[in-house]
């Protein structure tokens, strides 16, 4: 069971609600150093790839577009083991996926956080292969 994911720009404050900071940008963000950044992890591998990234580029018109390639490239294996990684920390506490991008509604962070919370648990991928008796 997932408790808590939640997004946050990496300018803001951390606090102690936070939880795991997580950095979820590919380009370690202008002006931040590793000290305020507190994070726990820098998870480049679950970004939006270069060319997807400078498709979108932040244009609300594009980011039901932009949502759809996106979730086909965490669909990777690659991409699957670290989105395990976060949901097995979310099951002990909160998570906090950091992001840079100015805009907080149309932003790849708020894709992922939705894609974690609608991801089916280790144990339903189980049960869901398992034959009844």
């Amino acid at each position: 069971m997932v408790n808590m994911i939640q997004i946050k720009r990496i300018y803001d404050p951390a606090e102690d609600t936070d939880g795991q900071r997580i950095l979820v940008d590919r380009i370690w963000p202008r002006g931040v150093t590793k000290e305020k950044a507190q994070i726990a992890a820098w998870m480049k591998e679950i970004t939006p790839s270069p060319s997807l990234r400078t498709w979108f580029g932040h244009r609300p018109e594009r980011f039901a577009e932009f949502k759809a390639r996106y979730e086909a490239e965490l669909s990777d294996e690659t991409a699957q083991a670290s989105l395990e990684k976060i949901r097995g920390w979310a099951a002990s506490g909160t998570v906090t996926l950091l992001y840079a991008a100015k805009d907080r509604q149309f932003n790849h962070a708020v894709v992922l956080k939705e894609y974690l919370e609608q991801m089916p648990s280790s144990d339903d991928d189980y049960f869901s292969k398992t034959p009844s008796i």
